[in-house]
């Protein structure tokens, strides 16, 4: 009986160990892939050229990847974003690279309108970038796994001047009855005043109160014409300016103090709330205005929805901010009604793979993040994670993003 337990130990440790050569050799026999994509950069700290804001500041160079047979046809996609963006759909500057082409060169002015504008980095703060250039090949018998290079850049932007202010007014004689009304300082920055308003026509005025003396906004170009809808570039005065109001009708007034802009709406261009459509009970289609939110997700062990109680902004009605300290997974929706409607809601959450399947990502205070929303099921079962301490929630569905702070 022993004998035949030791032969019966012997041959199965015979055939693992020809089991191990097995796997060795085969390993072994995989042809490896030489990868000859290179990315360089030219400096990897930049400061961007106030007085040449249009010069290229920092310029991305490859050298080819490996070379393929014929059949397969060789192509670059180079992205832009910022450390943490993870190159979002939402955040990536994306490029497909012509034939021949391996370099990619930005300016000084792209980087700082997308800095302030796309990015949502707060003025005068230094920030890390990331560069990505993938190969990739079609066609051809085989496939043939793509190459990707990252490289990093760290940026210094244009100062700007941040403007003082303890009170912000609207005057004029666009303003009925003569009066000056004060404006009011946006939840989502403190820095920005806005204020929604009828006017008349005439001259509209912003005057700024600040250590008791009195100021007044004009534009940068002394330009007395009402750009509608657009940011223009301001500056103080101790005279006062106007701006020509021709139409009677509401407006809405918005001034960053941070950023030295100030954007008018007239009703031509009046901003508008976001509207989504889904399936309620028995697949009818429901419209809903959106103005508020509700959480459901483990933060609230998938229990009832929770009503956000959100504030929308002066600013933009469709950027909605939420100031509360609840945190953990959760998914936000637009219906907190009866249980049998929660799961069919139309649900804003993380982006989906890109494959399309549903995801959980976690926020990083103080990094915007892409925002996605649907009714589907792969997008109502994905979620996103609010770290530990987050007491503000800024969705900004217009641009579909969402900025998780600790105030």
């Amino acid at each position: 009986m022993k004998k035949i337990k030791f032969l019966y130990k012997t041959w199965s440790l015979l055939f693992l160990l020809i089991g191990f050569s097995a796997c060795k050799k085969g390993i072994n026999d995989i042809k490896k892939v030489q990868e000859q994509l290179e990315l360089n950069i030219s400096s990897a700290s930049i400061a961007l050229d106030e007085n040449n804001p249009a010069k290229d500041i920092v310029t991305f160079s490859w050298k080819a990847a490996r070379p393929q047979s014929d059949d397969h046809l060789v192509s670059y996609t180079t992205k832009l974003d910022v450390v943490g963006n993870n190159f979002g759909s939402s955040t990536a500057i994306m490029n497909y690279e012509d034939d021949g082409t391996f370099s990619r060169s930005f300016t000084s002015e792209q980087l700082q309108n997308w800095a302030n504008q796309k990015w949502g980095i707060p003025a005068n703060k230094s920030f890390t970038l990331e560069f990505r250039v993938v190969a990739q090949w079609e066609g051809g018998t085989t496939f043939e796994a793509p190459e990707v290079r990252t490289v990093r850049v760290n940026v210094t932007p244009i100062k700007t001047v941040v403007f003082d202010a303890d009170k912000v007014f609207l005057g004029g004689s666009a303003v009925p009855g003569l009066s000056k009304v004060e404006m009011s300082k946006t939840l989502e920055n403190l820095n920005q005043y806005a204020y929604l308003l009828n006017l008349q026509p005439g001259e509209l005025q912003i005057p700024v109160e600040y250590s008791g003396a009195t100021n007044y906004i004009a534009s940068a170009d002394a330009s007395t014409a009402l750009k509608d809808g657009t940011a223009i570039g301001i500056k103080m005065r101790d005279n006062a300016f106007s701006w020509k109001i021709e139409t009677a009708g509401q407006y809405r007034v918005v001034v960053n103090m941070q950023k030295a802009t100030a954007t008018i709406y007239s009703p031509e261009q009046a901003l508008t709330p976001k509207v989504v459509t889904w399936n309620g009970d028995g697949g009818v289609a429901q419209t809903t205005t959106v103005s508020e939110l509700w959480m459901h997700g483990a933060i609230n062990s998938f229990g009832t929805p929770v009503k956000m109680d959100c504030k929308v902004s002066l600013a933009d009605p469709q950027i909605l901010v939420y100031t509360g300290g609840k945190v953990g997974k959760t998914k936000f929706i637009v219906y907190g009604g009866a249980d049998n409607n929660k799961n069919l809601a139309y649900a804003f959450s993380c982006p989906l793979t890109a494959t399309g399947a549903l995801q959980e990502l976690t926020l990083v205070q103080g990094t915007v993040a892409s925002l996605s929303g649907g009714s589907t099921s792969a997008q109502r079962n994905s979620y996103y994670t609010i770290p530990a301490g987050t007491n503000t929630l800024i969705f900004d569905l217009r641009n579909m993003t969402i900025l998780a702070e600790k105030r």
